[in-house]
């Protein structure tokens, strides 16, 4: 597969999963979010078809595809205005995570739930007093004869209410100052000492954000996955998925408010043509487009490095496409809004909360910044500030 053109494969998994979209489409999730619920039946149907764990291997009951797979999934169900964020952290970091450092014995018992959606797994690496700076995380895992014992706080973490466990990123104790050695654990939902705190969110989501706290929490030696002196090749292993997929999130948002206003435009009547025919209603429409199109470029190429096993390549792409399919995604709703006047803030055309939902492609799981500082300092050679 060259990352320019798709193959028959491709073509077909995205008509299919945008068939299934269209069937659940934007109301289903719309209604979801405002009952307090989750989108169960598109997730357990999703699962059922194969979709939720395209990237996963086939021995454990995935597609033995890539994430070049999981993220057209996302893209035309977020198209098709249901989104499904789990989708970014169950399968894509999680279920790579497992699938690629864990044991025998975690691939057989969390890769066939992951794969099919009945397990589900999220994702702990923000901390309050880190953010952007992983390196500053606290978090720690101190061994107590042949259990670990974590110790710390975890913010906007999304679905823990939901995940059946968190794959929790920590430190050694014994690593705790100097360059970051990070090491994964997979905690259960009720496990002792693993607290949760809903985050009260202006965003509409079905998924929930929460604060954690580890207060002693006592795992047996195999909650472990992969190797704790392994350093950061394991986290990035997860993080460059993670920015795929949420490109993926992305494109597919600014691609169901595009398809929106385009659709108002066509028709809409002010004086004698449809509004349309307006050049400046138009060319803001096309250069829309042309910027999602450009986004989901990038996000190929990241998901082709990534897929061929170019970690280094594809830590370069995937920052790229995050960065460019957030700001693709921005400008797309903001003109669908703007396109559709006073009906673009009306529940009845469901732009609005886009607004706020849009940004989030900004800011995680990592800013726009600290890309342009990725850029800055490993493709263009310039020094550090900090």
């Amino acid at each position: 597969m060259s990352p320019v053109t798709e193959t028959d494969e491709h073509k077909a998994l995205r008509s299919a999963v945008a068939a299934l979209g269209k069937r659940y489409g934007r109301a289903y999730l719309t209604k979801a979010v405002a009952e307090g619920g989750h989108p169960d039946e598109l997730w357990a149907e999703a699962g059922k078809l194969g979709y939720l764990g395209v990237n996963l291997p086939e021995e454990y009951g995935g597609g033995g595809g890539g994430i070049a797979e999981l993220s057209i999934v996302l893209e035309e169900l977020g198209a098709a205005g249901c989104p499904l964020l789990m989708l970014v952290v169950s399968p894509a970091i999680c279920g790579t995570v497992i699938a690629r450092f864990g044991t025998d014995e975690q691939k057989r018992a969390w890769l066939p739930g992951l794969s099919d959606g009945t397990r589900t797994m999220a994702f702990g690496i923000t901390e309050p007093d880190a953010g952007s700076n992983s390196h500053r995380i606290t978090t720690t895992a101190r061994r107590d004869g042949a259990d670990w014992v974590l110790n710390g706080r975890k913010v906007f973490i999304s679905g823990v209410d939901i995940a059946d466990a968190t794959l929790i990123v920590g430190r050694t104790e014994d690593a705790r100052t100097g360059s970051l050695k990070p090491c994964l654990f997979i905690v259960p939902r009720d496990a002792e000492g693993f607290g949760r705190r809903q985050i009260d969110m202006e965003l509409a989501s079905a998924e929930k954000q929460f604060e954690l706290t580890l207060d002693e929490v006592r795992l047996p030696a195999d909650a472990l996955v992969g190797d704790e002196d392994a350093g950061l090749l394991q986290l990035f292993a997860g993080l460059n998925p993670e920015r795929v997929m949420t490109a993926a999130f992305a494109i597919g948002m600014g691609r169901f408010a595009l398809a929106r206003a385009v659709e108002y435009a066509r028709e809409r009547t002010v004086w004698k043509a449809p509004i349309g025919a307006h050049q400046a209603i138009a060319h803001p429409l096309a250069q829309a487009h042309i910027e999602l199109e450009l986004a989901r470029l990038m996000m190929q190429k990241a998901a082709y490095l990534y897929d061929a096993g170019d970690d280094i390549g594809a830590g370069e792409a995937a920052n790229m496409a995050k960065y460019a399919a957030g700001e693709a995604c921005v400008r797309a709703v903001d003109q669908a809004v703007h396109t559709l006047g006073g009906n673009g803030l009306t529940r009845e055309f469901g732009l609005a909360s886009l607004i706020t939902a849009a940004r989030v492609s900004r800011i995680a799981p990592v800013s726009r910044e600290m890309i342009l500082n990725y850029v800055s300092h490993q493709t263009l050679g310039l020094p550090k500030s900090y």
